[in-house]
């Protein structure tokens, strides 16, 4: 909201209001601000966060769940652009090919165009900003013009508006167009947590089978006669009866040991009878 604020010079805020106030309330602060346009933020579960573009206070008006949100704190991009100055406005050429995006359109045009000498505006033309039309989704993009070969460079904010419902009224009213596309949030969550919930499920089957089969008194197959056609008996070896004792083995290790004392006495006994 607050980048919104940043890119939008005309723009008035005023304070949060009350969940237990209708959304009509809305109307009455736009008259009271003198502002014929409003965008009003509406968060959910702490986690869903829904905009409504309106033309206040005869509509029409048109309620977008925003996906894929990127601050420009947070993307940090190269481009930079003149604080108040006027940007382009850039739209998918499916905007004209359908009514209500071309509904839509006029209703951006009308809101994200800063006016012509606007008192807080700048007198300069150097961002562009782009609604492109993909997967059913309005697909926001805001990019720098540098100098005058009118290459861009990605400035932010981003985000991606996904049509719920347009309505005759300001916040209210006939519907006039229903999204056909559109899956709510908690539809989407269930559905995940369906998949998992399935994916699970079928691993519990899998080992509840695997213990059944073992389980399960084994198969005992009958007696092949071809298979011991290939098998060839080995030589039957007549069975010896040693009589006689073996001869014990011969330590090598010890008998050198033995030797060495031997030898080793020997010199003792010589030096001692030399000495005396």
């Amino acid at each position: 909201m607050q980048d919104l604020r940043m890119l939008m010079p005309h723009s008035k805020a005023d304070t949060k209001m009350d969940r237990k106030d209708k959304l009509f309330v809305i109307n009455e602060v736009c008259e009271m601000k003198n502002c014929n346009k409003c965008i009003y933020f509406e968060a959910k579960k702490k986690q869903d966060l829904y905009m409504w573009l309106s033309n206040s206070p005869h509509g029409p008006s048109a309620k977008f769940l925003v996906q894929n949100i990127h601050t420009l704190a947070e993307l940090k991009m190269t481009g930079n652009c003149l604080k108040g100055s006027r940007p382009l406005l850039s739209f998918d050429p499916a905007f004209d090919e359908l009514p209500h995006y071309a509904l839509l359109k006029e209703l951006l045009i009308q809101i994200f165009s800063t006016p012509r000498y606007h008192p807080k505006s700048q007198p300069f033309v150097d961002h562009v900003f782009t609604f492109t039309v993909l997967d059913n989704r309005i697909w926001f993009r805001n990019f720098q013009i540098i100098e005058e070969d009118a290459a861009l460079v990605e400035i932010g904010p981003r985000f991606v508006l996904n049509l719920i419902k347009i309505f005759q009224g300001s916040f209210g009213g006939p519907t006039l167009y229903e999204n056909p596309h559109y899956q709510s949030p908690n539809m989407h969550r269930r559905v995940i947590r369906s998949i998992t919930a399935a994916k699970y499920k079928e691993k519990q089957q899998v080992k509840e089978a695997q213990k059944l089969r073992k389980k399960e008194p084994k198969t005992i197959l009958p007696h092949d006669p071809t298979a011991d056609v290939f098998v060839t008996p080995a030589e039957e070896k007549p069975i010896e009866i040693q009589w006689i004792k073996p001869e014990p083995k011969v330590d090598l290790k010890a008998r050198k040991k033995r030797v060495y004392k031997r030898q080793r006495k020997m010199k003792q006994k010589v030096n001692s009878g030399n000495a005396k």
